[in-house]
């Protein structure tokens, strides 16, 4: 058993180690950042209330950093990191509060090693990683709020639910959940309905600007992510084939999870008392979402994308802690922590092996190698800086993340290079045979790309 004095220490000690090790194995493994992580640099070079694909909170975050560390890789990963800790660290404080014993708390977090969304795939900051913190926040504060109606924590549950929303629109399920537990258990929080309304306000206006933007952009996020679930091309199987999918992958992704639990149980048996305000609230804030994906799929036939569920088990460590808490043996914590270990060491060699071992991945691309020439040959031709580069968000945001001047990224290849003068210095990056005939400047490629220079001589 663990000594009482010694858990805080501990826990700190994970989200440190957490930390630096995430932060560390890709900085060494990886030549350039991952494709998500450049999408939103891409973004935030051209800040806006919006993008094509997702609202603009990753995009904020990532240009906030880069202001700070320039384009450094590390402070990417770093910044990925941060986000998870944070989530870890509220996790923990609501643990503290629903079990009511440190120990507990700890296991609920150090549980979540053994769902790979927290570890394997966090190096690459995307909406994905950027809404966790609001997502345990907004649970945090939420229960808060019922149980002690302070206008504070209302407050900041408004901000953290609008800050959540803006990073992906999938937050919306957790939101939904919150609310059928406050209709479901309204009797016995009446007199919370005053703060809840007033942080359903706060929400709205902070999210007002990215309204206007999605209205005046024809709702364009909205249908990517339409298009990306599938529903464009319909298919009654679809509706049976996806929703089957789905449950098949959640039930494999969580298999370490649920061998960790094994490890400190007495008896595979479990106690669930339904008038428990905790478990009610639990198993809603777990199970609704999950249900609601599930059901989503099932009456659109939509294709769920396995990262699509990176914050929905944040608490299931704490739920099922609280399910279990009569029938965990906590003499076993030496053989939790051996499986803890297993699988916190297997995760980051696993990445850093397949990283190394396969040189195909975006990861390989040589992002800075390209800007370096782009650059020299920009240098060779014209005086002025380079203000503007058009193309996608990958060849054309990592010429906007590598290069010293860093142009502001825009996707629009619709207008013709004519149309642009010299004096604002752009490069066009695209299909080298189309832009080509197009371009009135210096053309080269670097394959597959091509790069128009159009700048002051």
């Amino acid at each position: 058993m663990i000594a009482k004095k010694y858990i805080n220490k501990i826990f700190y000690l994970f989200l440190f180690t957490h930390l630096v090790m995430w932060t560390l194995v890709p900085t060494i493994s990886n030549i350039n950042l991952p494709l998500d992580t450049i999408e939103a640099l891409a973004w935030g070079s051209n800040l806006d209330w919006g993008f094509s694909k997702h609202p603009p909170f990753s995009a904020l975050a990532v240009e906030f950093f880069f202001k700070i560390f320039g384009n450094n890789d590390w402070a990417y990963y770093l910044l990925s990191q941060i986000f998870i800790i944070t989530s870890f660290f509220y996790v923990w404080k609501f643990s503290n509060e629903i079990l009511e014993d440190k120990t507990y708390s700890l296991l609920s977090v150090l549980l979540l090693v053994g769902i790979y969304f927290y570890n394997f795939t966090t190096p690459e900051f995307n909406v994905n990683v950027s809404q966790l913190p609001f997502w345990a926040l907004s649970v945090y504060f939420f229960w808060k709020s019922l149980n002690f109606n302070k206008n504070s924590d209302w407050i900041l549950f408004g901000i953290f639910s609008a800050l959540g929303f803006l990073s992906k629109y999938l937050f919306i399920y957790i939101l939904i959940a919150l609310f059928i537990f406050f209709i479901f258990n309204f009797k016995k929080y009446r007199k919370s309905l005053k703060g809840y309304i007033l942080s359903i306000l706060i929400s709205l206006i902070l999210l007002i600007p990215h309204f206007v933007w999605l209205f005046e952009n024809n709702f364009v996020t909205i249908f990517y992510g339409l298009n990306r679930s599938g529903l464009t091309e319909f298919s009654i199987i679809n509706h049976f084939k996806n929703p089957i999918e789905l449950l098949i992958k959640q039930i494999i992704i969580l298999i370490p999870f649920f061998l960790m639990i094994f490890t400190i149980l007495k008896k595979l048996k479990f106690k669930i008392n339904i008038k428990d305000k905790k478990i009610l609230f639990l198993l809603s804030i777990n199970l609704i979402p999950i249900l609601l994906m599930l059901v989503t799929s099932l009456l659109s036939g939509a294709k769920i994308r396995t990262m699509w569920m990176t914050p929905f088990y944040l608490f299931f460590g704490t739920l099922f802690l609280l399910i279990f808490k009569n029938f965990i043996d906590l003499k076993k914590t030496k053989r939790f922590f051996y499986t803890f270990l297993f699988f916190f060491i297997l995760s980051p060699v696993v990445y850093l092996i397949i990283s190394l071992a396969d040189s195909t991945k975006r990861t390989d691309y040589p992002g800075k190698e390209i800007a370096r020439l782009v650059q020299n040959k920009w240098d060779g031709n014209f005086t002025n800086e380079i203000k503007i580069v058009i193309g996608d968000e990958w060849y054309a945001g990592n010429l906007s993340y590598h290069l010293h001047s860093r142009p502001i990224w825009v996707n629009d290849l619709k207008n013709k290079t004519e149309n642009i003068t010299g004096d604002k210095g752009v490069i066009y990056a695209g299909n080298p045979k189309i832009l080509k005939k197009l371009c009135p400047g210096v053309f080269g490629t670097i394959k597959p790309v091509g790069y128009c220079m159009i700048g002051k001589r």
